[in-house]
């Protein structure tokens, strides 16, 4: 790790340089990160950084993703089971209020905000359906990589996880010591965009959740939390970054496809990075094999051996 992100990830680094200045400037507050949690934090979030202080195994480190990613499928399972039961609970309500208007004693409003219920039921278990597979493709994916991450090909879980949170505070970085930059885009160093606030708000987050070394020990619950926290964080950034090389930047906008195609497309490369370290790893093996063969029969032939 560079220096620079080395201190960065020791030091709680966001404040404003002044009241009303609106620049976002560098203190060092150590003591409050640990202290304090961020706005919104949660009970699982104190558990998290509990059990940061304590050693990981190697081999529970290994399977660090597998077992989140499973933890991950289990949880879209039981939204769909709540999802069935919801579209179950509408329909009955739409029959209900049919035969309350049929005896007279319901408008047809009334039956139309009981099928739109229903219609929304459908639409979030057609969701939760579609994360499913999603999930599943993710599975596969850390299951693919286990073999590489125990020969070393491949980093740990949380070594990737570590250098995709310091990639994107280095790009943020940019912003905060390029003179040429800053002008270019002063949105992105003022605090108080709306879009760079929301994204020193993910930085906050994933900095809390981010562990104290990859052998710190986590529970399969706090690596999706601080991993889903590197995504929103990245997620953030490239909301606040194309806005501010468009002018944008004091206007925030919801945009849940895209993030849905983000996550999607990191689920792929991932896969595809799997794939590749397995192929790799077969070809070391099928030479490692040859050669043993070779020796062999070379032992094998000369007389003197």
């Amino acid at each position: 790790m560079e220096p620079l992100l080395a201190l960065m990830a020791d030091w709680w680094w966001i404040a404003p340089a002044a009241a009303g200045a609106g620049t976002v400037g560098w203190i060092g507050v150590r003591s409050t990160r640990r202290r304090a949690l961020p706005a919104g934090a949660s009970t699982t979030d104190r558990a998290t950084r509990v059990w940061a202080n304590r050693p990981m195994s190697k081999s529970a480190a290994r399977r660090l993703e597998l077992d989140a990613t499973l933890l991950d499928l289990q949880t879209a399972r039981h939204a769909v089971t709540r999802g069935r039961a919801e579209v179950k609970i509408a329909d009955a309500e739409v029959m209900r209020a049919q035969a309350e208007r049929a005896a007279s004693r319901a408008s047809s409003d009334v039956v139309g905000a009981a099928r739109a219920r229903l219609a929304a039921a459908q639409r979030e278990l057609r969701a939760a359906s579609a994360e499913i597979r999603a999930r599943r493709a993710a599975v596969r994916a850390a299951k693919a990589m286990l073999p590489a991450i125990r020969a070393g090909s491949a980093p740990l879980p949380v070594a990737r996880l570590f250098a995709e949170h310091d990639a994107i505070l280095q790009r943020w970085m940019a912003y905060e010591t390029d003179p040429a930059l800053a002008i270019d885009f002063p949105t992105m160093s003022d605090s108080r965009s709306p879009l760079t606030a929301e994204f020193l708000r993910a930085q906050e987050r994933a900095q809390w959740l981010r562990p104290s070394s990859t052998a710190a020990r986590l529970e399969p619950a706090d690596f999706l939390a601080y991993r889903d926290a590197v995504r929103a964080l990245h997620h953030a950034f490239e909301r606040a970054e194309r806005a501010a090389r468009h002018g944008r930047g004091d206007r925030p906008e919801a945009e849940p496809a895209e993030a849905w195609g983000w996550m999607t497309s990191e689920w792929a490369e991932q896969a595809q990075r799997a794939l590749t370290w397995s192929v790799e790893n077969m070809g070391r093996a099928a030479s490692r094999s040859w050669t043993e063969r070779q020796a062999k029969r070379a032992r094998k032939n000369d007389p003197n051996a």
